[in-house]
């Protein structure tokens, strides 16, 4: 296989990690020189419309190897890109068995500054987070409160 950018391949699915939350203004190229900082890459994939020539917010990189896209998934998760905390998972995880086990957590009374990457941090210590933390806030008398929100959080190992 070679490599390809922003044209889609049959990929290693082991080797072949998903990138989500992707702002407009990231393409392929962009991708490929913050990926190739954490091993070598095989190709960068991320579907267009045909259309509009728009992304729908994510893609794929594929890696050389499983363990170079193991450690992009644990190096390059919640960082941000022009203001978005992207999401790395691997391609080949399956989200049915991961969404089975774990539990909801709600966390409220937190001071403003935490936010998604700095809770993702916390409670990956514990065990796999399978959703990515999300940010929600509620006003009560004019007054904003920000709350945290984990989806199926976590398997304990």
């Amino acid at each position: 296989m070679s490599t390809v950018v922003g044209q889609p391949v049959e990929r290693n699915q082991e080797a072949t990690i998903y990138i989500g939350n992707l702002d407009q203004q990231i393409d392929e190229a962009l991708l490929w020189e913050l990926f190739i900082q954490v091993g070598p890459i095989q190709s960068v994939y991320i579907p267009r419309d045909r259309v509009t020539n728009t992304h729908a917010g994510y893609g794929f990189v594929e890696f050389k190897t499983e363990m170079d896209a193991d450690y992009a998934q644990k190096i390059m998760n919640m960082i941000k890109l022009y203001g978005k905390a992207i999401k790395v998972n691997k391609a080949s995880q399956d989200k049915k068995l991961s969404v089975d086990v774990g539990a909801n957590l709600f966390i409220g009374n937190l001071d403003p500054e935490v936010d998604e990457k700095m809770l993702y941090d916390t409670f990956s210590s514990f065990g796999y987070i399978v959703a990515t933390p999300k940010v929600l806030y509620f006003t009560l008398f004019s007054i904003l409160h920000p709350y945290k929100f984990f989806s199926d959080c976590s398997r304990l190992y």
